[in-house]
């Protein structure tokens, strides 16, 4: 695969790089996208008729219970190609930031280190009355279990609709877009906010913003450089040709 000759150089004397995927790298391992994954007993349901605080609140079981399904179905792949490079060239660069819009976990289970998550971990669980993370419960039967610290009911530990991205992540996320000398953004449609203006703020601040996926999206345009293909393909050639694998 050719790369543009001023994009590797850039490269070779990058020392910020900031990356922000979305859930076209995951699609590559087998992670149905989210609208993607309504088959089967979930097909009638319309995702945002699930993911939502209201939704739990009027049936806490029935939330629990696809997001169960759906962990499963992130325990059943395994890292892809992207992933693999990513983590490479993490280690290539004095300072990397990896942002995910993706709850599976992958980008860890690949090497990843230095990764933020804006919109949470579905393997994660937390109380849905005091907000915490919860490690263990007593299983007693009850779906969804209850909080060992004050009884509450537990949910998935991911960013539902009508839900603030956590604080923290938010703010590292701005930080490494508005330190970046190079941001990649990589399978992501561009849309989903207030992700899609990481690429616009990282430009702002004097970045050169790479896009990578497949077909064109809102970002391409106003990109440095937007190079049309899959993650899986793209980051390991890239990684090769950097001395990173």
């Amino acid at each position: 695969m050719a790369f543009d000759d001023a994009l590797v150089a850039l490269l070779r004397r990058a020392e910020r790089v900031s990356v922000l995927t979305g859930a076209g790298v995951s699609a590559e391992s087998g992670v149905p996208t989210f609208r993607d994954a309504q088959t089967g007993l979930w097909a009638r349901f319309r995702p945002e008729e699930l993911a939502t605080p209201e939704a739990f609140r009027e049936n806490p079981k029935l939330v629990w219970e696809w997001y169960a399904w759906r962990r499963e179905l992130c325990a059943r792949v395994a890292p892809n190609a992207g992933h693999l490079a990513l983590a490479a060239l993490e280690r290539r660069f004095p300072t990397f930031r990896l942002i995910t819009q993706n709850v599976d976990g992958l980008h860890q289970r690949a090497g990843s280190r230095a990764v933020v998550e804006l919109h949470g971990n579905i393997t994660t669980t937390r109380c849905f009355d005091d907000g915490g993370v919860v490690e263990s419960w007593e299983e007693l039967g009850e779906v969804p279990p209850r909080c060992p610290r004050c009884g509450g009911l537990l949910r998935p530990g991911v960013v539902w609709f009508n839900e603030s991205l956590p604080p923290r992540a938010l703010e590292a996320a701005t930080e490494a877009a508005q330190s970046a000398e190079v941001f990649f953004s990589i399978g992501t449609s561009a849309l989903v906010q207030p992700a899609a203006s990481l690429p616009l703020l990282a430009h702002e601040h004097g970045a050169i913003v790479v896009e990578i996926n497949p077909g064109p999206t809102p970002l391409s345009q106003r990109a440095d450089y937007a190079i049309a293909g899959r993650a899986g393909d793209v980051l390991p050639a890239l990684a090769d040709l950097l001395g990173a694998l």
